[in-house]
């Protein structure tokens, strides 16, 4: 009989998490195709906010645009969450930046690794991407009904695939030294949660001035592609709804999505 791995033991996870919602109702798996998947077919059929889902090894792991998510199993955390927050349509590009600040104070908190937001879903260390944030909702009559936030964190991968080689790292090969995995999701859960019933009474805008205080982004010159196209401008602030703002030919432009690039000078 195969073991269960630490990680997927939820009673185990559960002790020392100390959270109110986050985490307290887990679905663990081995093997599943999406989180992600899983989490909006639990929502859609009324699972509870804070709900979790988790699993070593995706077989259909995605990013955002359509990408695939890679990270070897056994090794990094895998794992999506369901909130309900009473929320406007357009107040959803807040989302991954509250998960972004959320996760970032966790990794920082556990590691003494020092964590950099990307602008819209990404997580920066030393300039390679750790972690990247995928967002799915269900609306109804203009307001969130639901929200999955699917999490992927390279915590113990030390090598990864040729078209990733020095533009993406881990909590491992940051640190020097192992990440007890099972530790580093209960602190994420705790911060997600603190995070949330926050902005939940302050109003989700209160992440906006967190978020910029992890990100370099702010004066600095970026390619932006988006359906097909490529922006090239000076990043200037966010707007009140998490969007992007950009100058570019002499005049500001709100980005609510594409692929963005630093310009290194």
């Amino acid at each position: 009989m195969v073991p269960t791995s630490p990680l997927l033991d939820t009673a185990a996870l559960k002790k020392g998490l100390h959270t109110k919602k986050f985490g307290q109702k887990i679905f663990s798996f081995e093997t599943i195709d999406s989180t992600n998947n899983c989490a909006k077919a639990l929502a859609g059929c009324w699972a509870e906010e804070g709900t979790l889902v988790l699993s070593e090894e995706q077989t259909a792991g995605r990013g955002r645009l359509g990408r695939t998510w890679q990270a070897a199993p056994n090794e990094n955390l895998t794992f999506s969450l369901i909130l309900r927050p009473n929320l406007p349509a357009e107040a959803m590009n807040l989302l991954p930046l509250y998960a972004a600040v959320a996760v970032a104070e966790a990794v920082e908190k556990t590691t003494g690794i020092a964590v950099e937001c990307k602008w819209p879903n990404d997580l920066l260390i030393q300039n390679k991407k750790a972690a990247g944030i995928l967002l799915e909702g269900s609306l109804k009559e203009d307001k969130v009904d639901f929200v999955v936030i699917g999490i992927g964190l390279n915590v113990n991968q030390t090598t990864f695939p040729p078209d990733l080689k020095g533009r993406a790292t881990s909590l491992r090969l940051e640190s020097g030294r192992e990440v007890e995995r099972a530790g580093l999701l209960r602190a994420i859960l705790r911060s997600l949660e603190a995070h949330y019933f926050t902005i939940m009474k302050q109003g989700f805008h209160a992440i906006l001035p967190l978020w910029l205080s992890r990100t370099r982004m702010i004066n600095k010159q970026i390619t932006v592609s988006q359906d097909g196209a490529t922006l090239s401008g000076v990043v200037t602030g966010l707007s009140p709804e998490g969007a992007l703002i950009v100058r570019t030919n002499g005049a500001e432009k709100t980005l609510y999505a594409g692929d963005v690039s630093i310009v290194e000078l």
